[in-house]
């Protein structure tokens, strides 16, 4: 949405207690207020939002547009955010779902309201599914957020690797019927996760251990060095997937073997080096 028309809603939302009027009235929404990747500074966003349990359910649809929205990207760097319902404001934790877990968590979305898929319709981005899971406030303590950080690295890392094999599976039977498409939805997915992943380390990640850790600097030079190999490399397979049909065997096996080559050596080295820093375990 155009920052003036979140405005709006926002400052609405906020003084009739989550009630809205005119041609807004009736919607159910929360603000959702994130920690800027680059910035370090809040924003706040309206969004809609689906019960599932003890936990809401938020969609980055961004309309159906091709790019993922800012208050997706701040939350894959810093994790806790600030729920507003109208009548309650309280502390989460944002988790991305990831693989088939996404995709059942949307289908539930998409159940309650129907026009997420339309959204998702309009463009080959995968839309993330978030789930905000509550802190309960006589719980909560600051959160370690390099600590947690880790946590989400080398879940993030285990997910793209069991994408990985996903792909590389199908590439050894692509003549089964109906494999190409499942095939072009696992790179797709893998891309894009990629993209966001490396794309939130880049930008604030890695700037802030670099500050924390100076004599880390040759560490973090090789890893964004890195992320440019990897990326021409995801754009290569791309190019390959688009002519999938015609495309010969041989070169696009060579194709993911160098990927995968890359960035299992990449997930290495990165949670050899990177994790201990962020669990504090490395002196500062």
């Amino acid at each position: 949405m155009p920052l003036h028309f979140n405005s709006r809603i926002i400052d609405e939302f906020r003084t009739r207690d989550g009630r809205l009027s005119g041609p807004f009235e009736g919607w159910v929404l929360l603000l959702l207020t994130t920690t800027g990747a680059r910035s370090g500074t809040p924003h706040t966003a309206p969004l809609g939002f689906v019960e599932d349990g003890g936990r809401l359910l938020v969609v980055g649809s961004a309309g159906g547009s091709d790019r993922h929205p800012d208050w997706y990207r701040n939350l894959l760097v810093n994790p806790t955010v600030t729920v507003e319902t109208g009548t309650e404001t309280w502390q989460a934790t944002a988790v991305a779902a990831t693989g088939d877990e996404r995709d059942e968590l949307f289908a539930k979305v998409v159940a309650a309201e129907p026009g997420y898929a339309e959204y998702q319709k309009k463009t080959d981005r995968i839309l993330p599914v978030v789930a905000l899971y509550r802190i309960p406030e006589d719980d909560y303590t600051p959160p370690n957020r390099l600590d947690a950080l880790a946590d989400e690295l080398v879940r993030i890392h285990d997910w793209l690797r069991s994408e990985l094999t996903a792909i590389g599976e199908g590439l050894g039977a692509r003549t089964v019927p109906g494999l190409t498409v499942e095939l072009r939805r696992h790179c797709l997915t893998f891309c894009s996760a990629m993209a966001v992943h490396h794309g939130g380390e880049d930008a604030g990640l890695f700037p802030y251990l670099a500050r924390e850790f100076p004599e880390k600097a040759e560490v973090f030079g090789r890893l964004q060095a890195e992320h440019g190999t990897v990326s021409r490399i995801l754009d290569a397979l791309q190019v390959l997937l688009a002519r999938l049909d015609d495309a010969e065997p041989g070169s696009l096996h060579a194709e993911f073997d160098a990927l995968r080559a890359e960035l299992d050596a990449h997930f290495a080295y990165e949670e050899e080096q990177v994790v201990p820093l962020l669990r504090g375990l490395a002196p500062a």
